[in-house]
């Protein structure tokens, strides 16, 4: 596994220094803001054995539901959300710099990134309609779908910036960068501004995990903004995806849609 998440960082970087990563305009930016700055999501809870409602909202001694952060900053400008998170992660400097090192390149699989419904038609027919300026995925794996979306805004002539949140555990090193682990990647983006237009949540399957997530992203969204995510289907973790969904959406007031295997929801 690990040596799979390696393949991802090298394809990630390789792809974008062949675009020039380096250049500030005109191109588009993969940055990898590290899950080692804060927890993607909760803990993840056991499973209970006792029988749940699926369509049941949160009660209110259902506290653990709700513990979010309820006020963000003010939304910056588009153009500064790379410039913030490499000021504030990386020191002001490319996490692609001097990547890969030469004692691991030799680990290195240089193939094609696979992925589970990376390619779907959902991806572009949600950046087609939203045109996204700041696209957030949750999730991001071997970064098949990263690189999907970013093939997609290159072809379709829009300036966007996409930020992938993972713990990327298969990067040597990067672990011993983000040791003070305070808070939620997502409530630090809360707190800088750093809003999307597209949000792509795909992490945690299970109920616990999936909540935390919806709710975190979903206070980054921008007006007009959707909020997408994989498995809406999947029976695993007791359905744990498609009841989170479902109660963010009752809780919300908001209709759940169905592109093949992802769910969507839109803001109000």
């Amino acid at each position: 596994m690990k040596t799979d998440y390696v393949a991802a960082a090298s394809k990630l970087a390789s792809t974008f220094h062949r675009r020039g990563f380096t250049k500030p305009t005109g191109y588009f930016f993969i940055l990898v803001l590290a899950y080692y700055l804060g927890y993607l999501s909760a803990l993840t809870k056991n499973p209970s054995t006792k029988t749940l409602n699926h369509n049941q909202p949160p009660q209110s001694a259902d506290i653990d539901h709700y513990q979010f952060q309820t006020q963000c900053a003010n939304p910056v400008p588009y153009q500064l959300a790379r410039k913030i998170i490499l000021n504030r992660v990386f020191n002001d400097t490319s996490p692609y710099m001097n990547f890969p090192q030469p004692h691991i390149e030799p680990f290195l699989r240089h193939k094609r990134i696979k992925g589970w419904g990376s390619t779907g038609a959902v991806f572009e027919n949600l950046i087609r309609k939203v045109k996204p300026k700041v696209i957030i995925e949750i999730g991001t794996f071997l970064g098949a779908s990263a690189i999907h979306m970013a093939e997609l805004t290159r072809q379709l002539g829009l300036d966007t910036q996409i930020l992938c949140i993972d713990d990327f555990r298969g990067w040597p090193d990067l672990p011993s960068k983000f040791k003070d682990i305070k808070m939620s990647a997502l409530e630090n983006l809360c707190q800088w501004g750093v809003f999307g237009d597209l949000i792509e949540v795909d992490a945690g399957h299970d109920f616990h995990s999936a909540w935390s997530d919806i709710n975190r992203a979903y206070k980054l969204l921008r007006p007009g903004g959707v909020i997408f995510g994989h498995d809406y289907f999947t029976v695993a973790d007791n359905r744990g995806v498609r009841r989170a969904v479902n109660m963010f959406a009752r809780v919300n007031g908001l209709r759940v849609k169905a592109d093949g295997q992802h769910w969507v929801l839109e803001s109000r």
